[in-house]
């Protein structure tokens, strides 16, 4: 039998099909990504870029050095005030320790530091209040190096296991939805 000529023919639609089924995702994804953008992100608070914290020793209430070093390994949320602890600050403490609980069997992944910026003294209700939040007086160094947009007071951050502050909140941020971003973290996270 001689051979025909829609063997070659064949061959080569088999190859553009071939072609067109690897190059179609690509495609489409660049057409999606340039010509419909997501509405909105996954994350609540506002992704920083990666700052360290230094490897300062601040101070207990009682004058104690506290290396902050030993935070490493926990994710710590921080939350920056006065000792005064006016009506705002309450509510930060408030909803650090709320997120925390919310954790499950992960809130022994997460520590609270409240970071006081000048020595009055904290008011034992407070204190016994909210028991289980780390409370040291900072240093001003240690105050510049957190990212904030306005008084380090008007937020609250979260900080990595290697030590790194890496999400923002507002000082009035939705719990529930910090929940989910702190939710997620510990979720995917495999340090900490």
């Amino acid at each position: 039998m001689p051979p025909t000529e829609s063997a070659p023919r064949r061959s080569n639609l088999t190859l553009w099909l071939v072609l067109a089924v690897c190059v179609a995702p690509f495609l489409a994804a660049v057409i999606v990504h340039r010509y419909f953008p997501p509405a909105s992100r996954m994350n609540y608070g506002e992704l920083i870029e990666p700052v360290s914290l230094p490897d300062a020793t601040v101070q207990t209430l009682n004058g104690k050095p506290y290396p902050l070093s030993t935070l490493r390994g926990k994710w710590v949320m921080i939350h920056v005030d006065v000792g005064a602890c006016p009506s705002e600050c309450i509510m930060k403490l408030w909803k650090i320790r709320q997120l925390r609980l919310t954790q499950g069997n992960n809130r022994e992944r997460i520590e609270r530091l409240w970071l006081i910026t000048d020595q009055a003294p904290v008011a034992a209700t407070v204190q016994e209040e909210y028991t289980g939040t780390l409370i040291l007086r900072a240093s001003p160094d240690l105050l510049r190096r957190l990212p904030a947009e306005a008084d380090p007071d008007a937020h609250i951050w979260i900080v990595d296991p290697l030590g790194n502050v890496i999400l923002r909140y507002s000082r009035d941020a939705d719990p529930n939805l910090m929940k989910n971003d702190l939710i997620r973290l510990l979720k995917v996270s495999r340090i900490g």
